[in-house]
């Protein structure tokens, strides 16, 4: 069984990033996203969105419970800058060209892809707390052990104040869509490129 005590070491350290640098690097990507959508939407999205930051943080530790300090090499080659372009790329092609095209009975059939996948890609992003995590795991040298770390420190930085910033987002959002129906197309437009203009920027931090 994993050390409860190195369960909630992860767990604390997961609520250090979800609390400070969480914040600050999700919220132009979801922030941007859940303005264009349907306010309706606002919490399958995020909770979505979350899913995806917890699913790859188990996944990143695991992965290096089993290879050591080579994922964190891995991570720092750019791997995380391209996996996030792709998803900011792929959400804002979605806002402009996709989603008109998927209505059924009026209401938008929403993309569930798209918020878990930024929220998997965000976590690939090299920072100190995960660097630390990577390291915890490595040294348990066990699948297992380096997974439940992974998933108890996703847990704690799911706890972040994008869980209040994302609906008021989405608030201010359909109150602009409410005042004119064009400001409301021209709001998913801008929403749509700015994702593509932010995937495109992390792409090209990527490859320097």
């Amino acid at each position: 069984m994993p050390d409860s005590f190195n369960l909630l070491s992860a767990w604390l350290l997961g609520l250090s990033l979800g609390l400070t640098a969480c914040t600050a690097t999700c919220l132009p990507f979801m922030g941007t996203w859940v303005m264009a959508r349907e306010r309706g939407l606002v919490l399958a999205d995020t909770g979505l969105f979350l899913a995806g930051r917890v699913s790859a943080y188990t996944l990143l530790g695991l992965t290096a419970g089993l290879s050591g300090a080579r994922l964190t090499d891995t991570l720092q080659s750019g791997l995380g800058h391209f996996a996030l372009g792709a998803a900011a790329i792929a959400a804002g092609l979605w806002l402009l060209f996709g989603e008109g095209r998927h209505r059924v009975c009026g209401r938008v059939r929403g993309s569930s892809a798209s918020p878990f996948a930024l929220g998997f890609s965000l976590s690939l992003s090299p920072c100190a707390p995960l660097a630390s995590l990577l390291a915890f795991a490595a040294q348990s040298g066990s699948a297992s052990l380096g997974a439940a770390q992974g998933l108890a420190f996703g847990l704690g930085a799911a706890v972040t104040p994008l869980l209040l910033l994302l609906p008021l987002l989405a608030a201010f959002g359909a109150g602009i869509k409410a005042e004119q129906i064009w400001l409301g197309l021209w709001l998913k437009r801008g929403a749509g490129f700015v994702l593509l203009a932010l995937g495109s920027h992390r792409i090209g931090l990527g490859m320097i």
